[in-house]
């Protein structure tokens, strides 16, 4: 497949892996405000110094790549409910899509080395951690 403006074929590396008591998407809460309890990123130890800057408090978008997620779904009935018409996949956030890519909001509890503890992550044990990103506060902030 491709597209008339790039091309069909992407090249994405994880830069490290989650690490949680998680570890049946079954079981995983449907967003990250929903999660219990706290999970780590373990980032490759070559990327430390990309790491420097992140501190307790921080808010970041934790991109992940949902390697169980089916990559053939097109349509779900939001949160599984089947009393809900179903839309398209495009249309929510299910982990189920054409490229798995999850995208969560997290607070920063501890910063160990390459790990990095975070509250609001619901991605499973060994869930590939593709980037981060600090979440932008108001413009006159950055």
């Amino acid at each position: 497949m491709s597209t008339e403006d790039g091309p069909a074929e992407l090249t994405v590396r994880p830069i490290g892996r989650v690490a949680s008591s998680l570890v049946d998407p079954a079981d995983a809460p449907r967003q990250g405000d929903e999660a219990p309890s706290s999970a780590d990123l373990v980032i490759d130890a070559r990327l430390a110094p990309a790491l420097d800057g992140i501190e307790v408090g921080d808010r970041l978008v934790v991109l992940t790549w949902l390697h169980l997620a089916d990559r053939e779904e097109l349509t779900v009935h939001p949160r599984g409910d089947l009393r809900r018409p179903a839309v398209g996949v495009l249309a929510t956030r299910s982990p189920g899509r054409p490229n798995p890519i999850g995208l969560h909001e997290v607070t920063v509890e501890r910063v160990a080395g390459t790990t990095v503890t975070v509250q609001g992550l619901e991605a499973v044990d060994g869930t590939p951690v593709v980037d981060l990103k600090p979440v932008l506060g108001p413009i006159d902030e950055r």
